[in-house]
């Protein structure tokens, strides 16, 4: 089945310190995001998937600039992604992506196959250490550091037949395209490593996220993500 095609959106300006806030519990269902970053992107390619552009709303957040009344008022964390849905702020990107599938229609991002379903499981345990395995590399060798992180990767896509890590496009695929995207482009511009090289399940699967509208429309200007990856992780060493 083809994946559905998603309309081209105007995306609104971010808010900032100087912004109103919009009204709360109005009964809008909002999705509050920061375009840059890979955890808000992936509830955002959620919605898209599921034709959710008209239901939930997105509210990009200038998190350079916040403004105050987001941490007061909207989500004390005050980080990104938070979705207002039915009266209640809720927040953390792999549960909302869960949050999203499970509470409005549109295509299912879950395995319905129980053996599917237990992979997806241990494929999201592993999630956040392969995004700490990527980003410490950025420290030292990626060659070397990074490599197991994408080796995992290249592993897990040869388990189930499919271009997808599940063989079809699911939330396993969103929890991890995000970083991948950031990776790909970081350290091949400031550190000529080719994450793809020798791993040809990866750069296939790469290769057909990227016929996914609903992803596709979140991508961040490379530029942009380079020039933001340098000044807070190169700064530091």
């Amino acid at each position: 089945m083809a994946p559905p095609a998603v309309a081209e959106e105007q995306l609104p300006p971010a808010l900032n310190s100087s912004s109103e806030q919009p009204p709360l519990f109005d009964g809008t269902t909002r999705l509050y995001t920061y375009y840059p970053c890979p955890f808000a992107q992936r509830v955002w390619i959620a919605r898209n998937y599921k034709g959710l552009q008209e239901q939930i709303k997105l509210v990009p957040i200038n998190l350079q600039d916040r403004p105050d009344w987001y941490k007061e008022k909207v989500y004390p964390p005050n980080k990104v992604p938070a979705l207002e849905h039915n009266g209640k702020i809720i927040g953390e990107s792999l549960d909302l992506i869960k949050y999203v599938d499970a509470n409005f229609d549109g295509p299912s991002l879950q395995p319905q196959d129980p053996e599917k379903s237990k992979f997806a499981e241990e494929l999201l345990i592993y999630v956040d250490e392969f995004v700490r395995i990527g980003y410490s590399s950025f420290k030292g060798d990626p060659s070397k550091d990074a490599a197991p992180a994408f080796d995992y990767l290249e592993n897990a896509l040869g388990k189930i037949d499919g271009p997808f890590l599940l063989g079809h496009f699911s939330l396993v695929d969103v929890a991890y395209i995000p970083f991948v995207e950031r990776f790909q482009i970081f350290l091949l511009e400031v550190f000529k490593y080719d994450l793809t090289a020798g791993r040809p399940k990866l750069t296939a699967w790469i290769e057909e996220v990227n016929k996914i509208d609903a992803y596709v429309s979140t991508k961040c200007d490379p530029k942009e993500i380079v020039e933001l990856y340098k000044k807070y992780f190169l700064a530091q060493k």
